[in-house]
């Protein structure tokens, strides 16, 4: 990704999050917890992606304090452009190694684990 799309993988994580949602903007906060990252370290990594023109910030109208994070135009051609070769390797890389069978099993456990991740826990 790095060398052929000038994108790392943190930047990929954050342009696929980012471009998942209808109008291409979340809360920082909201972003953190999708990426399941430190708010410090998003910080740091939009500022980042924010200088390369890849993603920008506007304050959130309704809460002052509060700040969304935005997919450019430059930053959709980005994600745009590298996306077929990202599928592309983790289809040679992984996928194309396991049976059908494999396949729905991995599908399977993944789904439960990210059940599992995103259930509220009890508070007792």
């Amino acid at each position: 990704m790095r060398s052929q799309f000038s994108l790392s993988a943190a930047d990929y994580s954050v342009l696929a999050e980012l471009t998942r949602v209808p109008d291409g903007r979340l809360r920082v906060l909201e972003l953190a917890r999708e990426l399941g990252w430190e708010k410090s370290r998003l910080s740091h990594h939009l500022a980042r992606m924010t200088r390369r023109g890849l993603v920008d910030r506007e304050v959130c109208a309704s809460d002052r304090r509060g700040v969304y994070v935005r997919v450019t135009p430059a930053g959709h051609e980005a994600i745009a452009t590298a996306a077929p070769r990202h599928v592309e390797d983790v289809r040679s890389l992984f996928l194309d190694h396991l049976t059908p069978g494999q396949i729905a099993l991995l599908a399977e456990i993944t789904e439960e684990l990210i059940e599992n991740l995103t259930r509220v826990p009890d508070s007792h």
